[in-house]
């Protein structure tokens, strides 16, 4: 059985473990939790912060941004349930744009007819580590005034004219989850604050709304309650295992481009024949081999290929249901303009087994079988 995801996993996780627990601090920003921290602020040039889950990072965008009942927020449809939670949960409306069917990203050209007076920020998701157009949201946001969170849950390492995902918007967030390119060991995230603005109060509001760091740091003789928060902090022991993770990033992120060029080459000529539609990367785009997907003719030809990949032992998957057409969804937002791609472009799309160390012949045997698939219905 080909799995479709393994968490990765590089040799020097348990030994780090293993420190972190013998330790006298396994809780938020231990050791490895400032090793991390001083990591990313290296690569990004910016500040961030470790958290439970991209999840609690969205979740603390929307309360650093002082999301209220009634502002607006413009993100696509075609995004995980987190992008719009964390959002919705301080009583924003959910304002829905259509995405482009070449990168799955939202339609940077629709952005402009959905605000409103009442619009608050823009939330691109950098779908398959793929960049959206950042200079034109920016711009649109320096136009009317607005913030851009970056949802880069998948793009940790890809950059947008040469400048990495999570550093181009005020607010960044990272996944740590499984499937992602690095793990803390399954779950956890990344805070990113590109606005120095946001950068004390990020603090006080990890951590539980106190200005307990501050305490630690000998800044003040004691610590209270100060503003709203929770418990954002990601464990020691979380953060051991990512650290191992870190160490090899370039590795890692090296291996799955590997991978996803396999499975281009691979397929390129069932995309010739008209079959299938594989990746777009834009110009000044550089992606990190997060994720390979296809596409196929419609829902049925997806379903029918996902099980007979199932029944020659891959495991593939399908990806986002549209956001807009769940209950959630209709009750907390509502879709803007035409949904030309978002749905029909969903519903096509096939997720191939990615991960660190997918072997070559791997991948030949699961192209193959997506052609055999194919042949079978000539």
């Amino acid at each position: 059985m080909i799995p479709f995801n393994k968490p990765t996993y590089t040799g020097n996780e348990n030994q780090y473990i293993l420190e972190s627990i013998k330790s006298s601090k396994i809780s938020g920003d231990g050791d490895f939790s400032k090793r991390c921290h001083n990591w990313f602020k290296e690569k990004l040039q910016s500040n961030a912060f470790l958290t439970s889950s991209c999840t609690h990072a969205l979740e603390m965008a929307a309360i650093l941004l002082d999301i209220q009942h009634g502002d607006e927020i413009i993100m696509p449809s075609y995004t995980f349930v987190s992008t719009a939670n964390a959002f919705a949960l301080r009583g924003a409306k959910i304002v829905f744009v259509d995405i482009r069917p070449d990168t799955m990203n939202i339609d940077e050209t629709k952005i402009d007819a959905a605000i409103t007076k009442k619009t608050k920020a823009i939330v691109p998701v950098h779908y398959a580590g793929v960049s959206c157009e950042m200079d034109v949201i920016m711009d649109i946001a320096l136009k009317y005034n607005l913030y851009v969170v970056e949802d880069a849950a998948q793009a940790m390492m890809s950059t947008y004219k040469g400048r990495p995902l999570g550093t181009i918007g005020h607010i960044g967030t990272y996944s740590f989850h499984e499937t992602k390119n690095c793990t803390s060991a399954g779950e956890g995230g990344l805070l990113i604050i590109n606005d120095k603005k946001f950068v004390l109060r990020a603090e006080i509001i990890r951590e539980k709304g106190t200005n307990r760091s501050q305490f630690f740091r000998g800044m003040i003789d004691k610590y209270s309650w100060i503003d709203i928060g929770s418990s954002y902090l990601m464990n020691d022991v979380s953060a051991a295992y990512l650290w191992g993770n870190l160490e090899k990033t370039e590795e890692i992120n090296k291996d799955r481009s590997k991978s996803w060029e396999r499975y281009y080459s691979e397929l390129k000529g069932m995309e010739d024949q008209g079959l299938i539609i594989l990746p777009t990367i834009p110009k000044n785009c550089t992606h990190n081999g997060h994720m390979f997907y296809l596409k196929v003719g419609n829902l049925n030809a997806r379903t029918e290929l996902i099980k007979y990949l199932a029944l020659n032992d891959i495991v593939s998957v399908f990806h986002y249901v549209p956001l807009h057409s769940a209950k959630a969804g209709i009750t907390f937002g509502e879709f803007v303009g035409t949904d030309q791609f978002t749905t029909s472009e969903s519903e096509r799309l096939i997720r191939l087994p990615m991960y660190y160390g997918l072997g070559k012949a791997e991948i030949s045997y699961i192209t193959n079988t997506i052609k055999e698939a194919y042949d079978q219905t000539k």
